[in-house]
């Protein structure tokens, strides 16, 4: 009987491709440009800059829409990444699996701390309380300095319904 652990490479493959295939899910990701970066379980989605993101040229500032969006999607991967975690880690999580069902937004207040500026912006989320049919989760987003946040949001999700 082998119980060596599975290779380093084998982990964070399938690590990766659960994370590609949760963020494909995600259409307005690409859209905006958004990508998750992956330090073992935890996520920090950054929005790189681009010209388009601006919606006041006077300043300039990228616009509150997107800051939005940004708070709001980083929220939804870091909830559906601590979802999925345990069932990708047991195997569960294939390539053919059905597409991963993504939690759905009850409310979602953002403060709006200080001026995006014309450059790259960067979030992390923490869950605050996740059960099986409600969550709440704290986001924080940053651009030079991670103790300078521009905009911070809670949001309340309606989870996905979990076979078993």
């Amino acid at each position: 009987m082998n119980n060596r652990p599975e290779p380093v490479q084998v982990i964070k493959q399938r690590r990766d491709a659960t994370l590609q295939k949760l963020v494909a899910g995600v259409p307005y990701m690409q859209f905006l440009g958004i990508h998750i970066d992956r330090r073992g379980d935890e996520l920090t989605a950054i929005l790189p800059f681009d010209d388009a993101l601006i919606g006041n040229p006077m300043l300039p500032a990228i616009h509150g829409g997107v800051t939005a969006a940004f708070l709001e999607v980083t929220a939804i991967m870091e909830l559906s990444w601590a979802m999925i975690w345990e069932d990708m880690e047991a195997g569960k999580v294939t390539e053919d699996a059905p597409r991963i069902l993504l939690p759905k937004t009850i409310d979602f207040t953002l403060d709006y701390l200080r001026t995006g500026l014309p450059r790259d912006a960067y979030a992390r989320a923490r869950v605050n309380r996740s059960g099986r049919r409600y969550a709440s989760v704290h986001v924080e987003a940053w651009q030079d300095n991670r103790s300078r946040l521009f905009a911070q949001a809670t949001g309340h999700f309606l989870m996905p319904a979990r076979d078993g």
